[in-house]
């Protein structure tokens, strides 16, 4: 499937945040925590024009044209109200789906929108996609042939009603995950396992070449839709809004952020540089708080289309979120800070269904973060003499494992049961999880 990509009109940007989020809630099981749809989004030249057109909404509503046509194939049409406000839009269509559920006894697997464009629902991306496609067919037909050859015979409508709850297994089954920071390392094997455990995953990058070469790797062993690979940089909230609307155009919105993009520029603080210190804190704390404001609208109005919904932000902190760290202030300071944010964001967005937590990991010594052989950790150490008298990396490695109880580094299998217990307590919110290995204990 190819990657989303973003409208250029904004009033349509305002309406999608809030329709697609919307649709995943209202379409989904009443159960709580049941979960939520995939809701894919298509504003293409093809269906602009066809919602748009005089016969639009009589061509496709076959099972009033022709006698014995199945009228499982109906879509919901759906028109904005201009200047209507967020919660009378969500309410309106949750009447509307009501009253097509009473009627035809399902929910619509397709919503067309004139003026924004056409929804399509799923149970996962894969679903939501073969929906999609088959009413681009039917347009394509009509376009081609007319309405009256496009229904001639009954069973040529395919069936679109709206499937019921996520099959597969899995933690975190039918969640949609956005982890940021995930072209390689910690990031991508946090993304990795959410899909293993049954997610879809987003894995935001920088580096947008490695986040969409990841992404088709978890594609091809999980299958079509459950991964995509999109461009971020934290520390742009323009940028990050861009990433959350190609999200919202892809699956609808999301059920979890995990905020895991980080630097570190080790330095005493006699001599670091304002550029180091102002880049370490733009990415760890600057970073996570414009990520949160920029997701925590779409979690929003999915709690407020399904009160019974809770969804998570997690952000992967730090063992230096807890204590000091010599020589390396600007990363502890910063780490500090998030957890301030975290217990903040916490308090505010919980009438919003929103838990916020930090996970406090020890030292990952097999990533890239400490071992890449010219910028980790491990070098930077080595080279600002923060270990006493370490000649080799080796010494320093041998160092720092010496200062963990456990007598190794944490690996993502500990700190993603730590991202599985938060997600699965529904009466947890503004923690600080360490995952150290002994190394932090609180008191």
């Amino acid at each position: 499937m190819s990657q989303p990509t973003t409208p250029t009109r904004p009033a349509a940007s305002e309406s999608l945040r809030v329709m697609g989020p919307a649709l995943r809630a209202l379409l989904a099981a009443p159960e709580p925590q049941a979960p939520l749809l995939v809701v894919t989004f298509d504003d293409s030249p093809v269906v602009s024009e066809y919602l748009n057109s005089a016969s639009a909404r009589t061509t496709t509503l076959p099972g009033n044209l022709r006698q014995g046509v199945s009228d499982t194939s109906i879509p919901l049409w759906f028109d904005l109200q201009a200047g209507a406000a967020n919660a009378a839009l969500i309410e309106r269509l949750r009447e509307q789906l009501a009253a097509q559920r009473r009627q035809h006894q399902h929910n619509p697997r397709v919503i067309l929108v004139p003026g924004l464009g056409l929804f399509a629902a799923g149970a996962d991306a894969a679903a939501a996609q073969a929906a999609r496609q088959q009413y681009l067919d039917r347009i394509q037909k009509i376009a081609d042939s007319g309405a009256s050859q496009l229904i001639g015979k009954a069973e040529e409508v395919r069936d679109l009603r709206c499937v019921g709850p996520v099959g597969g297994r899995g933690r975190v089954r039918g969640k949609i995950a956005i982890v940021t920071g995930a072209a390689q390392g910690f990031g991508l094997e946090i993304a990795q396992s959410f899909a293993a455990e049954g997610g879809h995953v987003v894995l935001t990058d920088i580096n947008e070449a490695g986040a969409r070469a990841a992404a088709e790797g978890i594609c091809r062993q999980w299958g079509s839709g459950r991964a995509i690979g999109l461009a971020i940089n934290v520390t742009s909230s323009v940028s990050i809004a861009a990433c959350v609307e190609a999200v919202i155009r892809y699956y609808g919105g999301c059920d979890v952020l995990i905020s895991n993009a980080g630097v570190l520029k080790a330095e005493s603080v006699k001599t670091q540089s304002e550029k180091d210190f102002d880049f370490v804190t733009a990415v760890n704390y600057k970073g996570y708080f414009f990520c949160v404001q920029q997701i925590s609208p779409v979690l929003a109005v999915q709690h407020q289309a399904k009160p019974n919904y809770r969804s998570d932000i997690i952000q992967i902190n730090s063992k230096s979120g807890l204590v000091g760290s010599n020589k390396n202030g600007a990363y502890a300071g910063s780490k500090f800070g998030g957890i301030g944010l975290t217990q903040s964001f916490a308090l505010e967005l919980v009438t919003d269904g929103i838990k916020v937590n930090s996970i406090c990991p020890g030292n990952f010594f097999d990533g890239p973060l400490w071992s890449d052989p010219n910028h980790g950790l491990f070098v930077q150490y080595l080279r600002t003499g923060k270990v006493p008298g370490a000649q080799t990396i080796a010494d320093v490695q041998k160092f720092y494992e010496s200062k963990v109880p456990m007598g190794r580094g944490c690996t993502t299998p500990d700190v993603m049961t730590a991202v599985y217990y938060l997600i699965e307590q529904v009466y947890e919110t503004g923690q600080a999880v360490p995952v150290t290995g002994g190394q932090v204990m609180l008191a």
